[in-house]
């Protein structure tokens, strides 16, 4: 699959396409190709986008919306959600507050989706942290995937080589709070 799946990259790009990662594709003049370019690029739960942190409001069954860094998702089934609307209260099933960690990771997970670099000292600036101290274990996990060539880690970046954007999103996965970090190694060598 993974062969596959490079093959339809190198088939796109030879065609004049930008792979801008994650199975998504731009020609050069396009906003989200020169967005990637200028370092503008954003990335939200709906894909790659120009605009950042813009509010997005979520309609009809299971979707999700943003509103100032809160996150909500609609009702799963068409019966909650049509009983909400004709209540007439908002159909949300779930929501979320995100905190300083949610954002600093999300900043870090942004960098690396939009841009396969992260800049480290910008994010210690920011964030207040030491990086190296604040994901000690998150770097021990990239360090194997810089072993096997897909990174370049060092101690003021971070950037995903060429066979490394085939698994973009096993790499910011490794920043994911939410999931298991001890199974991050079994979960990357399975997409390999």
């Amino acid at each position: 699959k993974l062969r596959i799946h490079k093959m339809t990259i190198q088939t796109l790009c030879s065609a004049g396409y930008i792979y801008l990662g994650m199975d998504h594709f731009a020609r050069p003049q396009d906003d989200l190709a020169r967005a990637q370019s200028n370092g503008s690029l954003h990335r939200n739960f709906q894909g790659y986008s120009t605009h950042g942190d813009c509010d997005l409001v979520g309609l009809g069954v299971s979707s999700i919306g943003r509103i100032n860094g809160n996150y909500a998702q609609n009702h799963h089934t068409l019966k909650d959600y049509q009983g909400s609307i004709k209540t007439r209260t908002l159909p949300i099933h779930r929501g979320f507050e995100l905190g300083l960690d949610d954002k600093l990771r999300r900043a870090v997970i942004s960098g690396l989706i939009c841009h396969f670099k992260l800049d480290i000292p910008s994010i210690e600036r920011c964030y207040q942290i030491r990086f190296a101290d604040y994901f000690s274990k998150e770097l021990n996990v990239l360090t194997a995937m810089a072993n096997d060539g897909l990174i370049d880690l060092q101690e003021s970046e971070i950037k995903i080589k060429p066979p490394g954007r085939l698994l973009v999103r096993n790499i910011c996965a490794v920043f994911d709070h939410y999931f298991n970090l001890g199974d991050q190694t079994e979960r990357f060598s399975k997409a390999i």
